[in-house]
């Protein structure tokens, strides 16, 4: 039986749909698609930079009430409203990672919740 423990950061919005935000089994840390919605509910659209900060900040709050950095992510997902955005996407992405990035792919899919133009998920692994 594997044990795994949801982590809900005490500061996040709460989740739209049945969700567990993160959840940890073993010694990883699986994190649920983040987009641009801010502790108080509000999305950030405005701006693909600013879209991106958001929610790589909530990628943060995720990792940081798991115990854990960016530095531990290994495999990331970014889901894109369109590929126009991902040269901004990545500029803004890359400026969290000071070393090895984490295994990655960027795809551009139809439609995201709550229309936002980013939306990204990850594992991370306790060392």
């Amino acid at each position: 039986m594997i044990m795994k423990h949801a982590i809900h950061p005490p500061d996040s919005a709460k989740p739209l749909a049945p969700y567990t935000p993160a959840v940890a089994a073993g010694g990883f840390v699986f994190l649920s698609g983040q987009i641009a919605l801010d502790s108080e509910g509000n999305l950030h659209i405005g701006n693909i930079a600013t879209e991106t900060r958001q929610v790589m900040d909530n990628v943060g709050r995720l990792l940081e009430a798991a115990g854990l950095g960016y530095q531990h992510l290994v495999k990331v997902t970014i889901f894109l409203s369109d590929m126009a955005h991902y040269a901004t996407v990545n500029e803004v992405y890359g400026s969290y990672f000071s070393e090895v990035p984490p295994a990655r792919e960027a795809v551009a899919v139809k439609g995201l919740p709550r229309g936002v133009n980013v939306e990204i998920s990850g594992m991370a692994f306790r060392s």
